[in-house]
């Protein structure tokens, strides 16, 4: 197995969980429970080299909220066969609507116990042909890095299960820490979830057409004044109604969509361009600049400009990196 499908993610929650506890979102008793479980507790030791001791056997763990399911290096098959326990282990927590996420050749096990059966999954690209003939009912995504299907999540490498695993603490932490971690794990630029996910049941989606269509003009005018009163005319509906619907099926009122959307698009624009905080700020409909920099530090817990210079104080040209060689050679 590749211990950083293991070690990638629990840095990810404690990191989350620590700047949860700083800030006293969450009380001192409130602490998480990670354990790494195998079929028995003796010492494993990956293909590396690094040894992990497990916490618990498959047997002691009748419940939990997320399981991770690492990346194997290699040939899956033969693993599958040496450790078929954990299929009645995975069926049983599955049924519990336990989240469930295999990484890379991990997704094997998943198909293995016949959890994808019917349902959109992913693997490593390298296995892509040997899955498809192993598991015919599993409709294979090979165009998605992430996939999924109720509570069983799918990725193909360990950078989608980055990108995953932001997913899920912002869904248990919020938005603030989610963009915190992500921005300390990950300096470069990185897409979002959805635009490499595929789903039966994507965060985002409701069945809301309606409000769907109200989505789409806010993003189409981000840029001007928007105004919830219009917004409302514009769809047939009262400010009462819009509001209504449109917390049911987003979970924010019209003006906090409006807000975070402006605030991810300036994100963008600061990673992405030069252009000075006040001409982003104008960009995205507003012309009070300390307006812009109190809502974008309430969402990512920094300023514009920190937020700039910290991303971009990784990075160095190949020209620079040869420079730095060649004085190397010269010295």
């Amino acid at each position: 197995m590749l211990a950083s499908s293991v070690t990638l993610p629990l840095e990810q929650f404690k990191a989350a969980e620590n700047m949860a506890r700083a800030n006293h979102w969450i009380k001192h008793q409130e602490k998480m429970s990670f354990k790494l479980v195998a079929k028995n507790r003796k010492p494993i030791t990956t293909h590396s080299g690094i040894a992990l001791t497990p916490d618990a056997s498959l047997e002691e763990v009748e419940q939990c909220d997320l399981v991770y399911i690492p990346a194997l290096w290699g040939n899956p098959q033969p693993r599958l066969k040496s450790n078929s326990a954990a299929f009645k282990w995975l069926s049983k927590l599955n049924r519990a609507k336990t989240t469930i996420a295999g990484v890379g050749t991990g997704c094997c096990f998943l198909a293995e116990a016949g959890l994808l059966d019917g349902k959109p999954g992913t693997t490593h690209w390298h296995y892509f042909n040997q899955f498809s003939r192993r598991y015919p009912k599993v409709n294979l995504q090979q165009q998605y890095f992430i996939t999924v299907a109720d509570n069983i999540y799918c990725t193909g490498s360990t950078n989608s299960l980055a990108d995953l695993t932001v997913l899920f603490i912002r869904n248990w932490f919020g938005r603030t820490i989610a963009n915190h971690v992500e921005r300390h794990f990950f300096h470069e630029i990185r897409q979002n979830y959805l635009r490499t996910a595929s789903a039966t049941t994507q965060v985002g989606i409701h069945a809301d057409e309606t409000i769907a269509r109200v989505q789409a003009t806010i993003n189409e005018g981000l840029d001007r004044p928007i105004s919830v009163e219009e917004l409302a005319a514009k769809h047939g509906m009262s400010v009462r109604t819009l509001n209504r619907r449109f917390r049911d099926a987003t979970g924010q009122t019209p003006l906090q969509y409006i807000q975070t959307q402006r605030v991810a698009m300036a994100a963008d624009l600061l990673k992405t361009t030069n252009l000075s905080i006040t001409e982003i700020a104008f960009c995205i409909g507003y012309s009070d600049v300390a307006h812009f920099n109190s809502l974008f530090k309430r969402e990512f817990a920094i300023t514009p400009n920190k937020y700039r210079s910290t991303l971009r104080a990784k990075l160095f040209s190949v020209d620079q990196k040869l420079e730095k060689y060649s004085d190397i050679q010269r010295d």
